[in-house]
């Protein structure tokens, strides 16, 4: 499986995982089978709010799940559409995410726990 994470900086395993998807400036894509990650840059950072493209924020690198700290609606709808789930990250750190991910610990995210803008309390960015 291919867990995608948004961050701000490269860290390996230890990075944080950023508070929003659309405006990370990267993204660590940790593949389980191979127990290894790549760093992609976001190829979409200059959206305007709420047209957040995720195939074109990933350069095109096909992921099955993320992982983030905040994403909006319109984005877990594009990415579910794509057969690709997204998950609430439950502490900071993408090797803990992992983890709790495998063992069926981390809440899956629907368009009901997604951001609904930028300043709001029930998002972490």
């Amino acid at each position: 499986m291919k867990i995608c994470f948004p961050v701000d900086s490269n860290e390996g395993l230890n990075s944080e995982i950023y508070n929003h998807f659309g405006s990370a400036s990267s993204f660590i894509i940790f593949d389980t089978k191979l127990n290894s990650f790549e760093v992609v840059s976001n190829k979409d950072l200059g959206h305007q709010h709420g047209n957040c493209s995720p195939i074109k924020a990933l350069d095109g690198k096909s992921v099955d799940s993320i992982v983030v700290g905040g994403i909006g609606a319109g984005a877990i709808n594009k990415l579910n559409n794509m057969g690709i789930k997204v998950y609430k990250a439950a502490t900071a750190s993408i090797g803990a995410n992992i983890k709790l991910l495998e063992n069926y610990e981390i809440l899956e995210l629907g368009s009901k726990g997604a951001c609904s803008g930028h300043s709001t309390n029930d998002c972490s960015h």
